[in-house]
Parts: structure tokens; C-alpha cells; sequence
């Protein structure tokens, strides 16, 4: 093993869980990463790190006590709103030292662990073009280079995934629109008091608004709702006015204190469709190849994927430093791995319905 070259597409949170795994055993390993810095663009919203998945991976990779001084187990508080006035209808406020499911902004993790890496661990502005089955990678300037296994840790549109088992992800039929507020407790002082301190939420009638305490008084917020993939055909997300109009239209019936998270946020507006990996998605056992996070098992977000990217991560990086052949080592870990992706994934498929649902108790998202 220890003289194995071993590369992973991919700088996000599981890839760089797997190096790190990887070099506390002493192996070497390569991140090769798209993007051309660390702080190329924001890195999403907060994390709830699961006890018994997320928080496993980051006692496996030495990390532990580095995230609990960052983390924010107040931010599990978890609360529902009327849609049609406003009154708080469930709200569950986490106990004295509850920390099962304490919050982290994705970019305060993926920190944590980049710093934990060797310098020069990650490549940074090197993306993968194509990949084989034999793990030779071909990057972006026609470079070619041989690994003994390749990682694909590259995401939803996974280039390891298209050598490994051709499958890509399908629209669910719900979108995202995401927005937010900042300095929301001076600025936006309302808002942040129907937020909480945790993870606000109204639905009624297939549509839903989501608002999530982040660090430094930020507050990121998401429309969510049906819709057919076409749905924005004509709508430029540029011109902030007319997504909000658009936004407002399908809102039309909503308390006017909840229509304030749309016509009073800070910036534009993002769209995210929302895309899936088929339930079940497996692979016949390529010894060169593997995914992990996910390019493994994208699914709906239900407050899982980055719990079980780190899990694949760590698990994958010990397995790699434990077993006594690298073909073992990855069938142990897809072993693992699959089955309880498997397992999640269509628990998160049956979720997305409860997501969007009448019913007053509030989803993870």
C-alpha cells in the first residue's frame, strides 16, 4: 500500500476526509480539484453533523475537538411557522449540552480539514476531462496520468461515476431558490426572530420557504416547491425584480411576514434544481476505481449527504491503510458503503414528499 498512488477528483468535504484519513496512516495521496482556490466561491450554507455518522468521521480523522469549537449545537432548534399566519406552530429547542446534532457552516468544515492536509496535498485549478477503467486520468490540458485507484469524489456531474457505471443524476421535480439575509439581527431584525436560532420552516400546497441561522449573523433561505424542469424558461436569475415577482406570484396567500423573506433579502437569487442518483445506484467492483459522497449516492438534501460523504471518506482512507491489497481494501468499503447509501437514499426519496407535505413538523433540509 504504502508505495500505491491513489488520487481523488475532488476538494469537497469527503474527498478531503479520505486524504486525510490516508496521511495520518502515512500514504501518499493527490486531490485534484476544479477549482482554482480554496475560496473560489461560497461553499453552501450549514451542516448538522449527525453523532452516530458525521461525528464518527471526524473522530476517525482526528478532528473532533477542532469542530466542536466551531460547531453550534444551538442551531439544532427546529421550528414551524403557519404559512397562512405566521404563528409559530412546532418548535424544539435542543436541551443543556445536547450536541447530537450540532451545526457547522460547510466552508468552517471544509476549512478544518484542508488545513489538516500536507501543503500541496490539493491541486487546485486542475479538473478531470476523462477517466478509465484502468485509473488513467486525462486532465483539462490533455495531461495523462496512471494512478493505482482514482476516488471520485467530484459531486453530483461526476467524471469518475461516467467511467464507473454511466449513470447520471435525473431531475426530482423540485426546485431550490436560494437567497439570504445579512447581519440579520440588526438589519433584519423580524426575520431573524421567526428564524430562531436554528432552521425555520412553512409549507402548505407543494411550496415551502426555509430559513437557516449560519455563522456571522447570516441567514441563507431557500423557496422550495414543484415545479417542472422548464419552469424558469424566460426567467433571467440576473434580474433579481423579476424572480421575485415570480417567486411572490406562486407565494400569492402567504402571511405578509413570511412574503418579507423574499422582498426584503440582501443579493439575488440562486437556482438549484434539484437532482437525484436513481434508487439503487451500485457498480460491478472495478479494483481502480470507487466513488464516494455524492458521485456514490446523490440525494435529496435531508441533512445527510455531508454526514455520509465524511463517513465514506474516513472509512475509505482506513480501509485503504488497514487492508493488505488496495482490491480489498475498496471492496470492504464499497461492501459498507453501499448498502447503507442504498438504504438512505430511498428513506430520503420517501423524505422529499414529508419535505413539501402539509403536516406542521418541520424536515431537515
Amino acid at each position: 500500500m504504502t508505495s500505491s498512488r491513489i488520487a481523488i477528483a475532488g476538494a469537497g468535504l469527503g474527498g478531503l476526509a479520505c486524504a486525510r484519513v490516508l496521511q495520518l496512516h502515512g500514504l501518499d495521496v493527490t486531490v485534484f480539484e476544479q477549482e482554482p482556490s480554496a475560496g473560489a466561491r461560497p461553499q453552501g450554507g450549514t451542516l448538522d453533523m449527525h453523532a452516530d455518522t458525521g461525528q464518527v468521521a471526524l473522530h476517525t480523522a482526528g478532528l473532533h475537538e477542532r469542530f466542536r469549537e466551531l460547531a453550534r449545537p444551538e442551531g439544532q432548534q427546529m421550528r414551524a411557522l403557519d404559512a397562512r399566519t405566521a404563528a409559530v406552530v412546532h418548535d424544539e429547542i435542543p436541551a443543556e449540552g445536547d450536541e447530537l446534532r450540532p451545526e457547522i457552516d460547510r466552508g468552517q468544515l471544509r476549512g478544518i480539514l484542508l488545513d489538516s492536509l500536507a501543503p500541496g496535498t490539493v491541486h487546485w485549478g486542475r479538473p478531470v476531462a476523462e477517466v478509465t477503467a484502468t485509473g488513467r486520468l486525462t486532465f483539462a490540458d490533455g495531461v495523462t496520468e496512471d494512478y493505482d485507484l482514482v476516488v471520485g469524489a467530484d459531486g453530483a456531474w461526476s467524471r469518475v461515476r461516467r467511467a464507473l457505471t454511466g449513470v447520471s443524476p435525473e431531475y426530482s421535480g423540485v426546485t431550490f431558490v436560494e437567497f439570504g439575509l445579512d447581519d440579520a439581527d440588526r438589519r433584519h431584525p423580524a426575520l431573524a426572530t421567526s428564524t430562531g436560532q436554528g432552521t425555520m420552516m412553512a409549507k402548505i400546497g407543494g411550496r415551502a420557504l426555509f430559513a437557516q441561522r449560519n455563522s456571522n449573523g447570516h441567514i441563507r433561505c431557500y423557496a422550495i416547491f414543484y415545479a417542472p424542469e422548464e419552469w424558469s424558461a424566460g426567467l433571467d436569475f440576473a434580474d433579481t425584480a423579476a424572480v421575485r415577482a415570480s417567486l411572490l406570484e406562486r407565494y400569492a396567500g402567504w402571511h405578509p411576514d413570511l412574503l418579507r423573506f423574499l422582498t426584503d433579502h440582501d443579493g439575488g437569487f440562486t437556482h438549484r434544481p434539484l437532482h437525484v442518483l436513481p434508487v439503487p445506484h451500485a457498480w460491478t467492483h472495478t479494483p481502480k476505481l470507487t466513488l464516494l459522497g455524492d458521485a456514490a449516492h446523490l440525494m435529496p438534501p435531508l441533512g445527510v449527504g455531508a454526514n455520509l460523504a465524511l463517513l465514506d471518506g474516513t472509512e475509505l482512507g482506513t480501509a485503504l491503510a488497514t487492508a493488505p491489497r488496495l482490491g480489498e481494501a475498496v471492496r470492504e468499503y464499497e461492501t459498507r458503503m453501499l448498502p447503507r447509501s442504498i438504504e438512505t437514499a430511498k428513506a430520503c426519496a420517501e423524505g422529499l414528499g414529508h419535505l413539501l407535505g402539509d403536516d406542521v413538523h418541520p424536515v431537515a433540509a
